[in-house]
């Protein structure tokens, strides 16, 4: 009736408001790009599993303030909230894990976009919960294939290996990438049923907690997380961080209280988490599905680019064709949605 009554002036509204999603939505894109730089420096000083436990307690409780301006009303906790977030919280700490784990090997860039696999691998594995899926779909997942080729294997051959080998924490990192996309499902089935926001809040308080029980029983060894993957690092002297425990017995002489350690921390867990979270909650309310799709899509392209500019991460010619490609095949998975929209 409005859009009949004033067709100009409504139009001009909503367009306005559509906009604002989408620098919004490019503001949490690239939140979360930077985010592996910070995830990736961070690893110089505190463990993975330490990392991620102060990061997501963090974004926990930023959440909080956010959850209580929601509910003036004096709602209840809803009855599922324990369940819900226990699983979707197990979920994340592996998928994060992995994330984390992968980023010790390999560069931000690369972590960026491999982690994208998720938006490939999202619709595949809705197949066998009875949702279809088209061409489109398995066109994204030769193009994804075909850039993680280039992005990992390419260029790194031998005579023994002519086809290259694939570097460690891609492997790692695609293999997160499968519980990303088994999040992203569980998510999707759940958070209709509760407030997202809350169980965002949840999901991330179990992250943490799960995360601050594996760095006390798993980074007093270097050895045990390093020595699997790549001895080699150790000798390098590449990573130098310091077990949970020993960080907190040093007190005010801990390496956590450096401004190199505590600004990645910080920015991993509050911007990261707590803020962009809330920017995507707001700017999804109203920006067209094709526009959110393309824009959080760029995330990967946010990583590379501070991978290069802040940790002057190299950035070859068969590394740039694997990041279009991954893009490209990113955005042809998700046709169907652009083309709607």
């Amino acid at each position: 009736m409005l859009a009949r009554a004033f067709p100009f002036r409504y139009h001009q509204f909503m367009n306005k408001r559509a906009l604002r999603s989408d620098i919004l939505l490019l503001l949490t894109a690239c939140i979360w790009g930077f985010a592996f730089v910070a995830q990736r420096s961070g690893m110089e000083y505190v463990g993975p599993f330490s990392f991620n436990g102060i990061r997501f307690l963090l974004g926990s409780l930023s959440l909080v303030p956010v959850i209580l301006l929601r509910r003036k009303g004096g709602k209840k906790i809803d009855n599922h909230f324990f369940p819900y977030s226990l699983a979707v919280g197990t979920c994340l700490f592996i998928a994060a894990t992995l994330q984390q784990t992968g980023l010790m090997f390999t560069t931000a860039g690369n972590s960026g976009f491999i982690t994208g696999l998720y938006v490939v691998l999202t619709p595949i594995f809705g197949i066998f919960l009875g949702r279809k899926t088209g061409l489109p779909t398995w066109v994204g997942a030769v193009l994804t294939l075909a850039g993680l080729y280039f992005l990992s294997a390419a260029g790194h051959g031998d005579a023994s290996h002519p086809w290259g080998t694939i570097n460690p924490g891609d492997m790692i990192t695609a293999v997160g990438a499968i519980f990303w996309a088994f999040h992203i499902l569980l998510i999707d089935r759940l958070a209709p049923r509760i407030d997202p926001i809350v169980l965002s809040a949840g999901q991330f308080l179990w992250c943490g907690l799960y995360s601050l029980i594996a760095a006390f029983l798993l980074e007093p060894s270097i050895d045990s997380i390093v020595t699997l993957i790549d001895p080699g690092l150790l000798d390098t002297g590449t990573f130098s961080w310091q077990s949970l425990p020993l960080l907190i017995a040093a007190g005010k002489n801990s390496v956590l209280l450096s401004p190199d350690a505590l600004i990645p921390i910080l920015y991993s867990g509050i911007a990261s988490v707590g803020i962009a979270f809330t920017l995507q909650a707001v700017a999804q309310k109203d920006a067209p599905p094709a526009h959110a799709t393309i824009i959080l899509c760029l995330e990967g392209s946010f990583a590379a680019i501070g991978g290069v500019i802040i940790l002057s991460e190299p950035l070859g010619p068969w590394t740039l064709l694997g990041f279009i490609l991954m893009f490209g095949g990113m955005l042809a998975t998700q046709w169907d949605v652009i083309r709607e929209g």
